[in-house]
């Protein structure tokens, strides 16, 4: 699952709401090596304006293309509802594209014009993936008709002779525990993988010099903060404040949630203090368990940007593990995939 996809369907919505039809591209189908996994978006207004995307840019370029040219529309007029485009089927076409070595991709091309339906369910899909909820939008492939289902399926997209299911999944988010220099450079890189970021430090003095752009702190209780906003499993907390009177406060709420990653920072022996003294604020030993501690990978971080480092290709490990939709039996995603372009 992408986590743009919230950002692109709300630029879908917000479009629509101006009266403006959008071009909705959704990868059905990939072979061989893809920079995109199956299910990304990518959406783009008549006048060129583009939300996400479907290749390395290479694809994109080949559709602005076509937009401008008014072949697009062209087709649609012809179909009268949503139709697929292949890319790399031919030689000539993966070297004009300049896709990987026997990389294809199979893209569902839809014209969404202002419509009270479309409008509707757009706002409605919106509205769900802003309140950290899956939903699936379902697209009749005869008429072009948009429903919505809140059943999801494990696979990204579902696709039979005349119905799509496209699985939505909503915007990741973390909590960072501890206003250091540690957080900051997690933030960072946390704001640049797409994350929602919060940090929380209760801690007055601590909070008076912390500020990056982007990122929302607060200086309520952490456990209050964990119980409010990141008790979903779209939801990762991270303390990084190396005090228990913070850390331990959001662990406690936090290993009972079903957050995708909770992790302490600290050395072996400040990790297996803090195991022992979890038990005593009412963790049992499976929700212990859970808890990544030390934090990171080990890559022989000393710094506190090498630590973030560390964190964050954590973070993205145990995501991605638990987020394998879209490597069906005729498509896998290689960790490796050349970029496109």
């Amino acid at each position: 699952m992408q986590s743009g996809q919230q950002h692109i369907i709300i630029k879908v919505s917000e479009s629509l709401q101006r009266e403006q039809p959008v071009w909705l591209c959704t990868i059905l189908k990939t072979w061989g090596s893809s920079p995109r996994p199956i299910g990304s978006m990518m959406a783009c207004t008549l006048d060129g304006d583009i939300a996400g995307s479907i290749s390395g840019g290479c694809i994109e370029e080949d559709f602005l293309e076509q937009l401008r040219d008014g072949s697009l529309k062209t087709q649609f007029d012809e179909e009268q509802k949503p139709f697929v485009v292949k890319y790399g089927i031919t030689a000539e076409q993966a070297a004009r594209l300049r896709l990987p070595c026997g990389g294809q991709l199979h893209v569902l091309l839809e014209y969404l014009a202002p419509t009270n339906a479309n409008k509707e369910v757009f706002s409605q899909l919106a509205q769900a993936l802003e309140n950290h909820q899956r939903i699936s939008r379902e697209l009749d492939l005869n008429t072009g008709a948009i429903s919505i289902r809140h059943s999801v399926a494990d696979e990204a997209v579902v696709l039979s002779d005349d119905r799509l299911l496209h699985a939505l999944s909503p915007k990741y988010k973390l909590l960072l525990l501890g206003a250091g220099d540690v957080a900051r450079y997690v933030a960072e890189m946390a704001l640049a993988l797409e994350y929602d970021v919060t940090l929380c430090d209760p801690r007055p003095d601590y909070l008076a010099n912390w500020h990056v752009d982007g990122v929302h702190v607060t200086p309520e209780l952490p456990d209050d903060v964990v119980r409010d906003g990141f008790s979903d499993p779209y939801s990762g907390i991270i303390a990084l404040a190396h005090d228990p009177r913070v850390d331990d406060m959001a662990l406690m709420e936090a290993l009972k949630t079903p957050a995708f990653y909770v992790g302490a920072m600290g050395s072996e022996r400040t990790s297996a203090n803090r195991r022992e003294r979890l038990p005593e604020l009412g963790l049992s030993a499976e929700e212990i368990e859970r808890l990544h501690a030390p934090i990171g990978v080990q890559i022989g971080s000393k710094t506190p940007a090498e630590i973030a480092i560390s964190v964050m290709a954590e973070v993205t490990m145990v995501r991605h593990r638990d987020d394998v939709r879209g490597t069906t039996g005729e498509c896998a995603i290689a960790s490796d995939a050349p970029v496109c372009g």
